[in-house]
């Protein structure tokens, strides 16, 4: 039986369509992808600083980024503080990123894009006044050090190692005296919200039931004694481990998975 064929036109006009439409059903386009939906304090939306940049990020990407209040529904959140990245400095504070959805693609894309040659570039062109009050973020980093450089780091070193040494390594002398199943000074230096979790880590699990903080946590109860030699720092021991911190390199964990 001899095969049936179409002239090419009537095959772009019939068979063509389907093929199209099938492709569509298979693979839709996500309109969300394209939409970042950014929660900001009115201080920095009435900046003008966001109304600069965030066209030309929208122009280079074509991701939009819709300006929501703070409390609504958001993809990301730029805040005066931890937690989160720093992303820039600007208005004498430095701005932090909190990613509510990380695997969102505008949202990976805006900071990228905040960190890339171009973004630092409208960051420090932005202007009030014939000032440039904005920087790029390795200035905010830069900022954030300062901040907490202020302890004596060589004490912090010495508290560190004879207070969490018990359980992590701190620095190479007690490389083999540490837990193997907590994580060392190093790996936790390379988490993005480092600075909190040592500024807190006497409220998170096991610290509360063996760590004491002078004038800030509660004594253990009388009738239950912490089960293990207590820790027990005051607030400046804890400015101490911070300066320390701040000076470790953060350990070299390989590139970041990629799904495939």
């Amino acid at each position: 039986m001899a095969g049936v064929f179409l002239p090419f036109h009537m095959f772009l006009r019939t068979v063509l369509p389907i093929i199209c439409c099938t492709l569509m059903i298979a693979f839709p386009a996500r309109a969300e992808d394209r939409l970042v939906r950014l929660a900001a304090p009115p201080e920095l939306v009435e900046s003008g600083f966001l109304k600069y940049a965030l066209p030309r990020f929208s122009l280079k990407t074509q991701v939009k980024v819709s300006l929501v209040e703070a409390g609504q529904e958001n993809d990301l959140t730029f805040q005066a503080g931890p937690p989160g990245v720093p992303v820039f400095f600007g208005l004498n504070q430095v701005w932090y990123a909190e990613s509510a959805n990380t695997d969102h693609p505008g949202t990976q894309k805006l900071m990228t894009w905040l960190r890339s040659e171009v973004g630092e570039r409208t960051i420090a062109s932005f202007q009030i006044d014939g000032t440039h009050p904005f920087s790029p973020p390795q200035i905010a980093e830069a900022a954030v050090a300062d901040t907490i450089t202020s302890g004596d780091a060589i004490k912090g070193k010495a508290l560190s190692l004879t207070h969490c040494g018990r359980c992590h390594v701190v620095a190479p002398e007690n490389r083999m005296n540490a837990i193997g199943s907590t994580p060392s000074f190093n790996a936790l230096r390379t988490l993005a919200d480092w600075e909190g979790r040592f500024q807190s880590f006497f409220a998170l699990n096991p610290h509360p039931s063996f760590t004491q903080i002078a004038d800030v946590t509660e004594p253990f109860p009388e009738d239950r004694p912490s089960p293990i030699v207590p820790l027990e720092l005051t607030l400046d021991d804890l400015d101490a481990i911070l300066a320390y911190v701040a000076a470790i390199e953060p350990a070299d964990l390989g590139s970041v998975l990629e799904h495939q």
